[in-house]
Order: structure tokens, then C-alpha cells, then sequence
């Protein structure tokens, strides 16, 4: 090796961090060649180039942030776990406990205060109740177990009620109904929905509730009859037995309902009605169904059955 390459070599090494700072050639002009010196120091000219522009002192991290927060933003009440997901669906490679750290430290990480409830379900009514046949069921596809259920939303000076069904296998929202009643109504206009969008077959299908008026009566009961539909209900003052609806129900809270102010009943159902279709239904990813929205997971299942126990 001649003196002129060892002492080009010996200059690279001294001043590394020097040179990375002030962005100065790394090879001095009238000197070794950048080809010659690369091939004595056994690297590729692309690797001198790029470390010719290397700061230190830059945060290697800052794209990764940049998207974790953009993420953030569209989807404010996903926590670290979700956000790893739709990182990986977006092409990063990242582990759950970067994604944590760096959230951790931009005051990402969403906090949920406890709202008050005001109560939907009046089970002390005469209609006859049914038995849990959801707790026992081994769910292979769709259509198999609906779930239903009700909630309140609170508009500027009133109280409106969305009545919804759901596919317990893929989690997607098939039937909803917005009303300021409370009533079988409500109910039988959601699973109306339901019923178009679906069109299930006779004696294929339990549809599981709790054991509230709406559901109990004699028109929704009659209903679910006429279409061979079996029918499940909770146990009195057991909400766990409805589990897959009452996630929903506080999903739908948080990440919608919670956050927007509506004017009126109309602009109430535009907008829920955009998060269940276009958002809940299409984007949102799901833990239980793999990290994937429902349409995209009914998509995936109907090549590729699996199997699913109810909770």
C-alpha cells in the first residue's frame, strides 16, 4: 500500500466525526481519488457519498415519527398496538416497543375518561325471554351470530338513540338505526337493515340481545320467526353476555360519537352513518380479526375460513 493511501486512510479515520459535521469532503481535492480511496478502505463509493451528508446529531427516528403521528391523527383513540399494525400495513418494519417509546415520548398515548351511562335496557316488561345459545357457539363465517344492541348520543339539547346489528364473526356493523324513540321501532328498523344487506338463510342464523323491551316484543320477536331466525338473549343484568356489542358500542363512543358535536338527528345520522359505513366497517383495524378492517377480513375468510368462539 503506498504512503499516499495510508495516510488518506489514516486522515479518514482521524477526522470522521469532523468531517460528517461540516459536511466536507472526507477526500480533499488534488489528493487520492474517491474511487482509489473506497477501494483501499474496502467500501462502496454510495457509502462515502452517504456518510459524507450524515449528521449525527439527526433523529434516525424522525420518519418513523412524522407517520406514527400522522396515524395518530386520523385515528386518535388507537393505542401503540393498533398503530404498529397499520405501520406494518404501510410497509415499516417496527417492533410494538418502539412504537410505544416514541409515543410515550410525543404524549401520544390516549387517555379515556369514564362518561356518565344513562341506561337502555328495561328488562322489567311482560314479553317472554329467551336463553343464551351465543355462549356456546363455535362461529366458522359470516352470518352465523348477530349481535344487537342500543345506545344514547347525546346531541346539544336532546337525547337520540342508534340501535345497531352486528356480525359477531367479522365484527361488521350489517343493520343500524338512529331515532329520538327508544322503542321496538328503532330496533326492527335496524335489523330491517340487516336483513336487506344480508339476506341470510331460514335456520342458519341466532341473533343474540339483551333482554330489553325492544328486543322482547312481539314485533321484533315475530320478525326474527318469519325469517327462521334463532333467537338468543342474555342473562338478566349480565352484560358480558353481549360482549361483542358492547365493545362496539364504546368503540363507537371514543372514536366518533365523543369527539364530534352534532347540530341535529340529521347531521347526527350523516356523520355516524360515514363512521360505520366508510370508517368502522372499512378502515378500522380489529385486534381479534387480526389486525384487519371487517369488509377486508369477510374478504380474506371467505378464502380462507376461521374459526372464531364467542366470549
Amino acid at each position: 500500500m503506498t504512503d499516499a493511501i495510508q495516510d488518506e486512510i489514516a486522515s479518514c479515520l482521524r477526522h470522521t466525526a469532523t468531517d460528517a459535521l461540516s459536511a466536507q469532503p472526507i477526500v480533499q481535492p488534488n489528493s487520492l481519488s474517491v474511487s482509489s480511496a473506497c477501494q483501499a478502505l474496502e467500501i462502496a463509493r454510495s457509502t462515502y457519498y452517504r456518510y459524507r451528508h450524515y449528521d449525527p446529531f439527526a433523529d434516525p427516528d424522525m420518519e418513523l415519527r412524522d407517520t406514527i403521528q400522522n396515524v395518530a391523527l386520523d385515528w386518535p383513540s388507537y393505542g401503540y398496538r393498533r398503530i404498529t399494525a397499520e405501520l406494518h400495513r404501510m410497509g415499516f418494519r417496527v417492533n410494538r416497543k418502539l412504537v410505544l417509546r416514541l409515543m410515550r415520548e410525543d404524549n401520544l398515548l390516549c387517555l379515556r375518561k369514564q362518561r356518565f351511562k344513562i341506561a337502555t335496557t328495561d328488562s322489567n316488561h311482560g314479553f317472554p325471554t329467551y336463553p343464551n345459545l351465543a355462549k356456546t357457539m363455535a362461529l366458522t363465517g359470516c352470518d352465523q351470530l348477530w349481535v344487537s344492541d342500543i345506545t344514547y348520543i347525546r346531541l346539544g339539547h336532546e337525547f337520540i338513540y342508534l340501535a345497531i346489528v352486528l356480525d359477531a364473526y367479522s365484527r361488521k356493523v350489517v343493520g343500524w338505526a338512529l331515532s329520538r324513540r327508544i322503542d321496538a321501532a328503532l330496533a326492527l328498523d335496524a335489523l330491517d337493515m340487516a336483513l336487506a344487506n344480508r339476506k341470510p338463510a331460514p335456520n342458519t342464523l341466532v341473533h343474540h340481545s339483551d333482554r330489553g323491551s325492544q328486543y322482547a316484543s312481539a314485533e321484533y320477536i315475530e320478525r326474527l320467526n318469519d325469517h327462521g331466525i334463532a333467537i338468543s338473549m342474555s342473562r338478566k343484568g349480565t352484560p358480558q353476555d353481549n360482549a361483542f356489542a358492547e365493545s362496539f358500542m364504546k368503540t363507537l363512543k371514543y372514536e366518533e360519537v365523543y369527539m364530534t358535536e352534532y347540530a341535529n338527528l340529521a347531521e347526527a345520522r350523516d356523520q355516524i352513518g360515514h363512521f360505520l359505513e366508510e370508517v368502522y366497517n372499512k378502515k378500522r383495524l380489529h385486534s381479534a380479526l387480526g389486525y384487519l378492517p371487517p369488509v377486508e377480513f369477510e374478504l380474506v375468510s371467505n378464502s380462507k375460513p376461521i374459526m372464531r368462539t364467542t366470549p
